[in-house]
Formats: C-alpha cells, sequence, structure tokens
C-alpha cells in the first residue's frame, strides 16, 4: 500500500506536536499564516543539520514574507534540544516519535 502524499492546494492535515523547549505546536493555530513544514529522519546527521541550519540561516527573509518554519522528526525532544542547542537553530523543532503525523503527510 502506498503513502499517501499531499497535493499542491491540497490543505494540510492538523497535528499538535510537543516541542524541545517543552511546548507544543499545533497547526491549527497558524491556520490564518504561512507556514512551512517541514520533515527529517533524524537530528544530528548530516543532511539533516544542514537543512536545519539553512532553514535558521534563511530565517529572518522567511519572516519578513511572513512563513513560521517547523522542522518535524520522530527523535525525542530531549535530543531536539541539544539539537538546537548544539547548532543555534531558532526553528521551531517538533517531535513526533510515534510517526503518526510523518506518516499522515506521507513524508517518508
Amino acid at each position: 500500500m502506498s503513502t499517501p502524499r499531499l497535493g499542491v492546494g491540497d490543505i494540510a492535515p492538523d497535528f499538535t506536536l510537543p516541542t524541545d523547549d517543552g511546548t507544543t505546536f499545533a497547526l491549527d493555530a497558524h491556520r490564518d499564516g504561512k507556514v512551512i513544514v517541514y520533515f527529517y529522519p533524524a537530528a544530528m546527521t548530516p543532511g539533516c543539520t544542514t537543512q536545519a541550519c539553512d532553514f535558521t540561516d534563511n530565517l529572518d527573509e522567511l519572516r519578513s514574507f511572513g512563513y513560521l518554519v517547523v522542522g518535524v522528526s520522530p527523535d525525542p525532544v530531549d535530543k531536539l534540544a541539544r539539537f538546537r542547542e548544539r547548532h543555534g537553530l531558532r526553528i521551531v523543532l517538533a517531535s513526533d516519535p510515534d510517526r503518526a503525523v510523518l506518516q499522515q503527510y506521507g513524508a517518508y
């Protein structure tokens, strides 16, 4: 069975996940704004680190256009907190340990 994928113009399914700073992120609370949700398999790996750092490096410009960036991975929140601290990340880092949101979005 193939994993469903979102298409252009599809409404992103709502989700609420814990974040590394002890709060939660609910997509529904940002429906009136622009949100970039990206998925990555593991914090502190070369490709995922590059991606998160690139979003952080460009965050001021993205914010100037009204974007909020949220990275979602199956990592536990304590690992995400170390990831943020080690690389000076300024984006939202959300934890999906049971991979429910990853599957809902057909991420991988």
